[in-house]
């Protein structure tokens, strides 16, 4: 049976074709707007916000009452921040050259200090300008797409300069979409939504997390909720563990000033990886809509047996990773990268072990790991069920009838797929395993939107159900705040170093082991 190569069932084959319009979600197209980008001369406005601006604009998702001011530090005219766009978008220009014209038309740019008022003044008359010529009555998203340390700073200032709140009497509206981190502690982000509370309302607040845009991330309730199958299978009688991983081949690069001071925990636990196992342990929404979602999402963070100095030391993992070869390129040790510290404690890796206390989950092990310069790139979540019970095909225990194990994969290559127990074709009975697999590309023939895209949509429409909320954000500092104060005192003691392109330290096994369990292979290591 260790030799058996695995049979693939692809539900591509099967899947049943369906037209656009069945069984679609009716979901608003948003009103005529405006959309005010602070920091738009930084690399996430060019690589991935004005991307996925021109994916919806092209899809006429967009209203046709639409604009954008770019606004940084940077002196620029229109027609340099134009040009900028051109380089961004690459081959797009080209194919879609029409749509692109009509596109580029809509984007204008302020230069402004972001703690100078008169800059605001400024750009609050252009904005009352721009409002009129294209007709969006004063309904506006600011996006933040800046340093974190600015943020208090804009918001302030929005606020001095009246732009908190939409001009004339109709009142439409105006939003703020702020990036991550929100805070570097639970202490910050609690001073944090002060700020943004004495000048917004939480209603106007999106916080974004890109990943809750990836479309297998999305679907995972679709995958819960839409389907009987699973759900009543969905606890601690049929789930043995849940373990997620989120790996990166690449190293800081040229990011060494923002990860000195975030590490591992706040770059991918805080948001990304706590938004993962709260999405897979969360309580059945009463609605499909942002408060029954968020608020069962809070459940869970608040669910989350906290840890203890004794249970840090048991239950988590720190690296750093040492030269070696990942992604097919020599990589130095963390320490040799241009802007880190010789001496640096800061963690590249983590892994840890969450309990879930509640009903439906206690004594069922998160097992969650992340870190950079590691053996592949991928992100997946892989929920292990538990072995069948007994036996019936002896002399074939039933601790080595494989267990079944479903996978969410998040990136590369968004889609699900189940590995099953199966009849080796033959005379002879042998059992080998079978993966059916759901691929998103092959079974839509379309590439994945990027993530951003479903969530400027959102932002848009006033849809809040991908964004988090301030008492959501304080719960996830909640839980890592005694890691990462007890990791922060200890220094380089229990920092354990791994070479790039590993897996990760050792200790990170024992960390399963400890529990009669192992890693598990990420779908394509898997053969």
């Amino acid at each position: 049976m260790d030799d058996m190569e695995d049979l693939d069932l692809n539900l591509t084959q099967t899947t049943r074709m369906f037209t656009k319009a069945e069984l679609c979600l009716w979901e608003p197209k948003p009103e005529p707007c405006g959309l005010v980008i602070f920091g738009a001369s930084g690399d996430l406005t060019l690589r991935k916000l004005i991307p996925s601006l021109f994916h919806l604009f092209s899809r006429k998702l967009l209203p046709e009452n639409f604009y954008v001011l770019g606004v940084a530090r940077t002196e620029m005219d229109d027609e340099k921040f134009r040009s900028t766009l051109v380089t961004a978008l690459g081959d797009s220009v080209t194919q879609e050259k029409e749509v692109f014209s009509d596109f580029i038309r809509r984007f204008h740019y302020h230069t402004c200090d972001y703690g100078d008022r008169g800059g605001y003044l400024a750009m609050k008359k252009l904005l009352a300008e721009l409002d009129g010529r294209f007709g969006v009555q004063g309904r506006r998203v600011f996006y933040l797409s800046t340093p974190p340390s600015l943020y208090p700073i804009i918001v302030r200032m929005l606020g001095e300069a009246e732009l908190n709140q939409p001009p004339g009497d109709n009142r439409p509206w105006v939003r703020v979409v702020v990036e991550k981190p929100f805070g570097t502690d639970k202490p910050s982000a609690q001073q944090l939504n002060r700020d943004f509370h004495s000048v917004l309302d939480e209603c106007q607040i999106y916080r974004i997390d890109h990943y809750l845009g990836k479309e297998t991330v999305q679907n995972i309730m679709m995958f819960r909720f839409a389907n009987i199958l699973f759900e009543p299978a969905w606890n601690r009688n049929y789930i043995d563990h849940v373990q997620i991983t989120a790996s990166e081949t690449l190293g800081v690069e040229h990011r060494a000033g923002y990860y000195e001071e975030s590490g591992v925990l706040r770059d991918m636990f805080q948001n990304h990886l706590l938004q993962l196992v709260a999405l897979i342990a969360m309580e059945p929404p009463s609605l499909f809509s942002a408060d029954p979602i968020r608020n069962n999402k809070i459940e869970v963070f608040k669910s989350i047996r906290p840890f203890t100095r004794a249970t840090i030391d048991r239950d988590t993992v720190r690296g750093q990773y040492s030269a070696g070869t990942a992604g097919g390129k020599s990589t130095p040790a963390y320490r040799a990268e241009k802007g880190v510290k010789g001496d640096s404690t800061t963690a590249t890796y983590a892994a840890m072990r969450f309990e879930v206390d509640n009903w439906r989950w206690a004594g069922v092990p998160f097992y969650v790991r992340s870190g950079k310069c590691m053996a592949e790139r991928v992100t997946e979540i892989a929920i292990q069920f538990k072995h069948v019970p007994v036996s019936i095909f002896q002399p074939i225990p039933a601790e080595q009838l494989a267990a079944n194990v479903l996978r969410f994969r998040i990136q590369p290559d968004e889609g699900i797929t189940m590995s099953l127990e199966a009849k080796y074709p033959g005379p002879k009975l042998c059992l080998g395993t079978v993966k059916m697999d759901f691929n998103y590309q092959k079974t839509f023939s379309m590439a994945q939107p990027e993530s951003y895209a479903r969530l400027l949509l959102d932002s848009m429409t006033g849809d809040q159900t991908l964004f988090s909320r301030s008492d959501g954000i304080e719960e996830c500092w909640q839980i890592l705040d005694p890691v990462l104060n007890k990791w922060k005192k200890d220094g380089e003691k229990g920092l354990h170093f791994y070479p790039a392109g590993s897996w990760g330290p050792g200790e990170a096994d024992t960390l399963l082991s400890r529990d009669d369990r192992t890693w598990d292979l990420p779908y394509d290591s898997l053969g």
